[in-house]
């Protein structure tokens, strides 16, 4: 799997962003899709996931509410819809699969194979 992370970019405070995640590989559908964050000098934080066994999907408490992630099948992408953005949002963003599917899983960075190359958006207050 071949994953392509797009979206980022500078914005206001309360301001929007989507990101997109290009995949490819036969076996994308067989992934869970899930989007990480790393701030300068702190480690990688999950963000937001979807299951590909039952599309459940979860959030990290930080950003429940802001951000939606979906997934679009016929196109081979995953997007990070990103609502009222603040200042503690800004980092890299990272698109990642994962081939598990439970909840302590895919909520873990050492439970993914395969990762985007980042795509950075900075929060102005």
């Amino acid at each position: 799997v071949q994953l392509q992370a797009s979206g980022g970019g500078l914005v206001q405070s309360g301001g929007s962003l989507r990101l997109s995640c290009a995949a490819s590989g036969r076996a994308y559908r067989s992934y869970s899709m899930g989007w990480f964050r790393q701030a300068p000098g702190k480690e990688r934080e999950f963000v937001a996931v979807k299951s590909y066994r039952d599309s459940r999907t979860y959030y990290a408490d930080s950003v429940k509410g802001r951000f939606t992630i979906s997934r679009n099948e016929a196109r081979d992408t995953v997007y990070l819809q990103m609502n009222s953005l603040k200042p503690e949002d800004t980092a890299v963003y990272y698109c990642a699969a994962s081939p598990y599917y439970s909840y302590s899983d895919i909520t873990s960075t050492i439970k993914y194979d395969y990762w985007g190359q980042g795509t950075l958006v900075t929060v102005s207050s």
